[in-house]
């Protein structure tokens, strides 16, 4: 549908998101939280501000206790800017620098730490505790939202991820070759996948749409259609 969604039956309820890296999630879910007139929680966001972080500090990504540390102490807010999910590290607007190749290539090694992710994990249901968010990650209908009133699980073929991650870097003045973004996602697809804490997986009740062939706006419209037939019965 084309116009806002907001309800009152909605209240309180949380829609979790997860999909492995290009399947679209983040755009989908920050469009559909601005519909719904729900806060998003994009929780890749901050485990990349983690990573941006380290980077600054010089930390090695191997280091496991400094890395947690950063994920307990680091300032982090969400605020709405019209279309736009804006990150801020401690008032400070990080939106743009975390969606940097260098930043890319750290958050996969930085967030397989469990100490981090615990971290991360105890601040991101601190953030849901009051329902009405449109939450997105890799492990967000398995660890952080397990009883989401709705789970969904986006998906595309590496091909269509890998040409979106080019373009996506093209846009911000980045040369890529499709190939190069293809071996990327594929190695990050096995790290996230074989991590032993919090690794990216498909739950069972988890709805799973292939956004190989869609668009954003078709992909927010079958999850509102979604929507309207599990949560509100229509």
């Amino acid at each position: 549908m084309s116009t806002n969604y907001r309800l009152s039956v909605l209240d309180g309820k949380v829609i979790a998101i997860d999909g492995p890296a290009g399947s679209g999630k983040s755009t989908t879910a920050r469009l559909l939280a601005s519909k719904l007139g729900f806060t998003f929680l994009d929780t890749g966001a901050m485990y990349r501000l983690v990573a941006w972080v380290a980077i600054k500090k010089g930390i090695s990504f191997d280091n496991a206790a400094e890395l947690e540390k950063i994920a307990n102490q680091i300032d982090i807010k969400f605020e709405m800017d019209g279309d736009i999910n804006r990150i801020f590290l401690a008032g400070q607007d990080m939106t743009d620098e975390i969606r940097t190749p260098e930043v890319n290539e750290a958050v996969s090694p930085v967030s397989v730490h469990p100490g981090v992710r615990k971290a991360m994990v105890s601040r991101q249901r601190v953030m849901g505790k009051k329902g009405n968010i449109v939450a997105e990650g890799r492990d967000t209908t398995s660890v952080v939202f397990p009883d989401a009133d709705l789970k969904i699980y986006l998906d595309a073929s590496i091909e269509e991820r890998a040409r979106r991650r080019q373009l996506e870097l093209a846009r911000n003045g980045i040369s890529s070759t499709f190939e190069e973004q293809k071996e990327k996602i594929a190695e990050r697809d096995k790290r996230d996948s074989s991590r032993r804490y919090s690794p990216l997986t498909r739950t069972d009740d988890s709805i799973i749409i292939d956004t190989t062939s869609m668009t954003i706006e078709e992909q927010v419209e079958r999850i509102i259609r979604l929507i309207k037939v599990r949560i509100l019965n229509l």
